[in-house]
């Protein structure tokens, strides 16, 4: 979709403003496009499986954006990078590598085979083959050597609310079957990262990469049938985000991908604490060079080399000398052209003054020298090498280029033709075609005097209706000049779509094209097949004027409708008080008066013949777009409520005690990378305030670490005594099928 309208901002506040628009902008601050998160070789961690015993648990956050392990003991995860792999056939080596994690951005070959565990926007494994590969690399960092070619150590692992169950049961079947482990346990992320921060009752608001939860919890057990997910987390914010830039830089040329956006998001946006007054006045001139972000794409610079004023003032003189010599050569081209022409006249003068006295045999032969077929061809050729040499000496000393033609004679027209010879009557009917050219030019040159007449005419009507009713006069003036702006407009919006295409102008052009020679529009040509024979008739030449300006031109659309506009807003500003400078076609033209520019490109020129500026992506209003999203989904078309309205509709009528709706609304806390927008907590406290009884306690903290407390609350809880008995060991496994499960207060199944 291409920005095919401009709006315009007020000229009321624009005049005050005028100064900060037309005022030196210091330069603009530039963020650097990011580079694909290759990290090149990490040596693994050591120690850990020699530290461990068959009771240490290994932890894995099994995240849709990163998958982080380590040991149950371990303070922090050893390992983290993406769950993504790149798999494919190395044909130099004639073998199929793999690539997993931050390996699989190392270049363009890998990159394009990438392939993600999860379903697109979701937590939920979809590939296994991909989630396979994820845990071997896994198990190889953390050094696990196992002699049976298993791990050998129980499996902590996290999982999604409402986890699927053929997802769980399958790897469940993973984990016992491909890699042995004597135990597994299945627990839900921001729980462990609520058990990690000590809490007990509270509202658990977990905004991660595919989603939002909101869980409440009492006495340090969930109560999952009141828990409620909205559908966005930080990969719809960057997906949202890359659709937001590729249609407000449809033609951008550079690549845009993913894992950039996913910056943009984490770096530049924040939480509005008003979004709708914040947003109203976001592209206001007033500090836009702050607001604006710029964020630079690789370029290439055209080189230019820079002349000096000496070398500049040299090449301008040769062309002044340049010049010079090309108007003395045309000068000398039609002084001898000139004296050519009045020899030829005086030799055509000389042979008609001869021909007097001749005999009939001796001026046919002297005509036919001179290759003249009668003395009628000879008279004409004298007369137009009189006027000429007339019109030429007139244009070179200055007179009039235009010569008042004088009526000639047609002697010829008035004698019948029986009365005439052969010769007789072709002389006679090229008289009649002179005379009808003739009269011709007389009927325009008369149409033209009358056409001026019409002109003067309209124009002495028009002032008297303008000085007996200016009311109507100025709406008629203002009524046509939006007709002209909307035709310019339109003639702009259709080379916009010839230069596109994929427009349905140029389809019809290349339609029109294809079924030029064709007989039979709409069925294909075929190699061999009849001749071409298009241009044999005149009406095939008018297809070329649809090629050109459109199947529904006309000769109107050629008009210059600037001058027309020019010419009714010359009369507005003259007569209409209300209309000044600033609403003409060329102010609003000007940047600093265009809202797109402000939303382009920020309060800085734009030049288009730079490449480094061409290349640069100026966030504004998507900084604080992008993430409102969790408060408005429909602003981006989600049809759900906001997390405020989620989160109050839990307190209100998921508990129905009066008790346990003070106990949540004491401690709600906030974990998951989307909590880390700037504002986000604030804005969260108010508007829950706003939306909930007044003498409600409102108390909200945020975890110490929204990313990492998950993992942490795992390996703390599978290194406690309280884990002992939530895992599934193999003989149960065995026993009981892939989809059993302990129950316990941290996972999708909780203990009674």
């Amino acid at each position: 979709m291409t920005i095919t309208s401009a709006q315009y901002i007020n000229h009321s506040s624009s005049a005050n403003n005028s100064d900060i628009r037309l005022s030196p902008k210091p330069p603009p601050r530039v963020w650097n496009s990011i580079d694909p998160p290759f990290k090149g070789y990490q040596s693994p961690p050591l120690g850990g499986y020699v530290q461990s015993s068959r009771k240490t648990a290994v932890v894995i956050d099994n995240g849709a954006s990163l998958l982080r392990a380590g040991w149950s003991f371990d303070k922090s995860p050893r390992v983290a990078f993406p769950a993504t792999v790149a798999r494919y056939r190395d044909r130099k080596i004639n073998r199929t590598v793999s690539y997993v994690g931050y390996n699989a951005y190392a270049d363009a070959t890998t990159r394009g085979q990438i392939r993600n565990a999860f379903e697109p926007g979701t937590s939920i494994v979809g590939n296994w083959d991909v989630m396979e590969g994820l845990l071997d690399y896994t198990f190889a960092s953390l050094g696990i050597t196992a002699e049976d070619g298993g791990v050998g150590r129980p499996i902590v692992m996290t999982e999604p609310v409402a986890n699927l169950g053929y997802s769980r049961k399958t790897m469940t079947e993973l984990l016992f079957e491909c890699y042995s482990a004597p135990s597994i346990s299945f627990g839900i992320d921001s729980l462990f990262s609520y058990r990690f921060n000590k809490g007990r009752h509270g509202l658990v608001v977990s905004s991660s990469h595919t989603a939002t939860h909101l869980i409440p919890v009492l006495d340090s057990k969930p109560v999952l049938s009141s828990a409620t997910r909205l559908n966005w987390g930080g990969f719809h914010g960057a997906d949202y985000l890359l659709k937001l830039v590729k249609l407000k830089y449809p033609t951008f040329p550079g690549k845009l991908t993913e894992y950039q956006t996913e910056d943009m998001v984490r770096s530049h946006c924040y939480i509005s604490q008003d979004y709708d007054g914040e947003v109203a006045s976001f592209l206001d001139w007033s500090g836009l060079e702050d607001r604006d972000h710029v964020i630079q794409y690789p370029f290439t610079e055209q080189v230019i080399i820079e002349k000096s004023e000496e070398e500049l003032a040299r090449i301008a003189e040769r062309k002044r000398e340049g010049g010079r010599r090309l108007q003395e050569q045309a000068a000398k081209m039609r002084l001898e052209k000139l004296v050519r022409k009045e020899q030829t006249l005086e030799y055509y003068k000389s042979l008609q003054e001869q021909l007097a006295n001749q005999t009939k045999k001796e001026i046919k032969r002297l005509l036919d020298e001179d290759e003249f077929k009668d003395e009628a061809q000879l008279e004409r050729t004298i007369q137009d090498l009189e006027k000429s040499i007339r019109k030429a000496r007139n244009k070179d000393v200055g007179g009039p280029e235009n010569i008042e033609e004088v009526e000639p004679s047609y002697p010829l027209l008035d004698i019948a033709d029986e009365n005439l010879d052969e010769a007789g009557l072709k002389e006679k009917r090229h008289q009649r075609l002179m005379k009808s050219g003739y009269e011709a030019r007389v009927r325009a040159k008369v149409e033209k005097e009358l056409e001026k007449a019409r002109i003067a005419e309209q124009e002495r009507l028009d002032n008297e209706r303008r000085e007996t009713d200016i009311d109507s006069w100025l709406e008629e003036r203002r009524a046509a000049r939006l007709t002209l702006l909307q035709r310019i407009k339109e003639r702009d919006r259709l080379k916009a779509d010839l230069g596109n295409r994929k427009s349905l102008a140029s389809q019809i052009r290349m339609k029109t094209l294809a079924n030029l020679a064709s007989d039979q529009p709409g069925k294909k040509r075929r190699r061999g097949g009849d001749d071409d024979n298009f241009g044999a008739n005149d009406d095939d030449w008018g297809v070329y004027r649809t090629v050109a300006t459109g199947e529904h031109s006309d000769d109107e659309e050629e008009e210059d409708l600037g001058a027309g506009l020019k010419g009714v807003e010359a009369q507005l500003l003259k007569y209409d008080p209300s209309f000044n400078e600033n609403n003409t076609l060329e102010a609003q033209s000007d940047w600093t008066q265009s809202l797109v520019h402000a939303f382009l490109r920020g309060p800085r020129p734009f030049d288009p013949e730079s490449q480094q500026e061409a290349h640069q992506i100026h966030l504004n209003v998507e900084r604080i777009r992008v993430p409102e999203v969790v408060f408005q989904p429909s602003i981006a078309g989600l049809d759900q409520a906001g997390i405020v309205e989620i989160a109050a509709g839990v307190i209100n009528h998921g508990l129905a005690k009066e008790q346990d709706q003070i106990s949540v609304l004491g401690d709600i806390f906030l974990t998951g990378g989307n909590t880390l927008f700037t504002g986000f907590d604030e804005r969260l406290k108010r508007e829950l305030r706003a939306a909930l009884p007044i003498e409600a306690p409102i108390k909200l903290r945020k975890a110490k670490d929204p990313i990492l407390d998950a993992w942490r609350g795992a390996a703390q809880w599978a290194a406690g005594a309280e884990s002992n008995q939530r895992f599934v060991t193999r003989e149960e496994y065995q026993e009981k099928g892939s989809e059993y499960m302990k129950e316990h207060n941290l996972g999708n199944a909780t203990a009674a």
